[in-house]
């Protein structure tokens, strides 16, 4: 039995993504700008990208060029976490090949990396691609977390490549997924391979990102999908007039996805991580800070509200993330005797003669479920914070405090909490009219510089806020944009995470708003995507890009 399709998804079929006006046919050119390098550990980076170390930055424009018409063989493959438009970079991508010249052919690699490795691939056609246009998800060909970066797995890549008679290899997926990219261009160069690799900037947590990368793709259908849930749940608050909804949201190591929903939602308190960190906030001073708020709100009889935190604030809280590295130490050298305590007050009693006199506090202040969860280790010996629930444990210290003030007669109302966490849901939305053009976009520019011969560069596209007809296209080396982190106990080359510029437009316009959204109800409901109707409806990118592009600090 065949899948059923929705009227949506019929409608969606139809729909022509934009295109900048050099990637429309006809003639392209690449034009190459001056030699390009990292702002940090350039020595560094240099020695180990010798080959691909260096490269100009490119332009797709107009004009005649050189570029490859001979049928080609190009490989593609989704990495990472999913993300809304990553089957319109493949049609993009394929649509383009075919353009160039229709004898061309394009395999997808199945479910990751892993795929490449182990040469599981089939030739993607005009049926199976016109299945997925427009439509979220990863499906088509799957995804995976496998990095190629062994001895043996870019010797077993190489090989395949040799077998496949491969061109170009396109490579969708994030930061560690184009650092990948680059380690695989550089070893393809040194070996002699003709295979060129390509990646395409994805991530819904918009942290691939810098002065050549404008967007990572997703991150516009992501966000706007959690702030039309965010817009309900506001909604609702007025409504019910007696809850406080607590919402945790993606984005681990930046603050992008809560910054940009509370720009579009307006709650009565977010959470950037990025601050916290910079200022050094601790965690009973961001519990006396909603308190403070749900006060003035009662005292204003407004017994409701939404505070939106995104998943990895713990990391950036100075007293917990001091707290965690204590505990990693005595971890790394009692692990069994801790585990062999008999219950966690044994366990608590330990900890409080080992662990500083205020990472002792801070551990004893935490629910016991996270108490637990914080003396385990992930596969790597880390502690796996992204188990804890920010969202509870914020509840649960709200409400402590709350009721203790309750008891001393400090305060008279009624906290009632609710938690949410929205991950998930904004993963595999169907992209919204400027991610299904972005990405649409990106795979025709990667199939250009396939043909152009070129390797270790990410596709990028710039002058989003423009209409698509003004868009840029272009590639960047990826050497550019790399620095060296310590990974695994090692130096290692990685493309550096965008955090929330705490100087920005959009994190200054949030800073003039928050206090006025903290007390009154300037709630703004976004809706749901809309995908047909007026441009300033349906094509307005985030409000993020629109103020990092107008550089204004106090218009929204």
């Amino acid at each position: 039995m065949s899948n059923e399709i929705s009227a949506l998804q019929k409608a969606r079929a139809e729909y022509q993504p934009k295109l900048p006006k050099a990637l429309r046919g006809g003639s392209i050119k690449i034009l190459l700008g001056e030699p390009s390098h990292p702002e940090t550990d350039l020595d560094a980076i240099r020695n180990l990208f010798p080959k691909t170390f260096g490269q100009p930055v490119a332009s797709i424009v107009e004009g005649d060029g050189d570029l490859c018409d001979a049928p080609l063989k190009v490989g593609v493959v989704l990495s990472g976490g999913q993300a809304p438009g990553g089957h319109n970079v493949i049609a993009g991508l394929f649509d383009a090949l075919k353009a160039a010249n229709p004898e061309s052919k394009l395999y997808g690699f199945s479910k990751g990396p892993g795929g490449v490795i182990k040469g599981k691939y089939q030739e993607l056609t005009a049926e199976i691609i016109d299945a997925y246009r427009n439509t979220g998800g990863f499906d088509m060909i799957m995804s995976g977390r496998d990095k190629i970066e062994k001895p043996e797995d870019l010797a077993a890549c190489k090989k395949n490549f040799e077998d496949m008679s491969l061109d170009g290899l396109v490579i969708i997926g994030g930061d560690d997924s184009n650092t990948n990219a680059a380690v695989l261009a550089e070893y393809l160069r040194e070996q002699g391979s003709k295979t060129v690799v390509i990646g395409v900037p994805k991530t819904i947590d918009g942290d691939m990102k810098n002065e050549q990368i404008e967007a990572s793709f997703g991150f516009d259908t992501a966000a706007k999908t959690y702030s039309e849930l965010i817009g309900n749940i506001c909604r609702d608050a007025t409504s019910a007039v007696k809850y406080w909804h607590f919402i945790r949201l993606m984005g681990r190591a930046a603050s992008h996805v809560t910054l940009e929903c509370a720009l579009q939602t307006h709650p009565n308190i977010a959470l950037i991580s990025e601050e916290i960190q910079t200022k050094g906030t601790t965690l009973s001073e961001i519990v006396d800070y909603i308190v403070e708020i749900v006060c003035k709100r009662a005292d204003a009889g407004k017994n409701y509200g939404v505070v939106v935190v995104p998943e990895g604030l713990p990391e950036f809280i100075s007293d917990i993330k001091a707290m965690i590295d204590e505990l990693s130490n005595i971890l790394g050298k009692d692990d069994e005797y801790i585990g062999s305590l008999p219950d966690q007050y044994e366990r608590l009693q330990y900890l409080n003669n080992v662990l500083s006199d205020r990472s002792a506090r801070v551990y004893g202040s935490l629910p016991r479920e996270i108490q637990e969860v914080l003396l385990t280790r992930d596969s790597h010996g880390n502690v796996p914070l992204s188990q804890v629930e920010t969202e509870r444990l914020l509840i649960d210290l709200v409400a402590d405090k709350i009721r203790l003030m309750t008891d001393r007669g400090e305060v008279d109302f009624s906290f009632s909490p609710l938690a949410h966490f929205f991950g998930y849901e904004g993963r595999c939305a169907a992209p919204s009219n400027f991610d299904a053009d972005y990405t649409y976009s990106l795979g025709a520019a990667a199939a250009q510089l396939v043909r152009a011969g070129m390797t270790g560069y990410t596709v990028n596209i710039q002058n989003l806020t423009s209409p698509a007809d003004e868009w840029v296209a272009g590639g960047t080396p990826v050497t550019m944009m790399l620095n060296m982190e310590m990974r695994k106990g090692k130096q290692t080359p990685v493309i550096k995470k965008a955090l929330v510029d705490m100087e920005g437009a959009p994190f200054d316009w949030f800073a003039a708003n928050r206090v006025d959204w903290a007390l009154n109800d300037r709630y703004s409901f976004p809706g749901p995507i809309q995908y047909f109707g007026p441009s300033e409806v349906c094509d307005k990118p985030t409000v993020t890009l629109e103020l990092e592009s107008s550089g204004c600090k106090q218009c929204g």
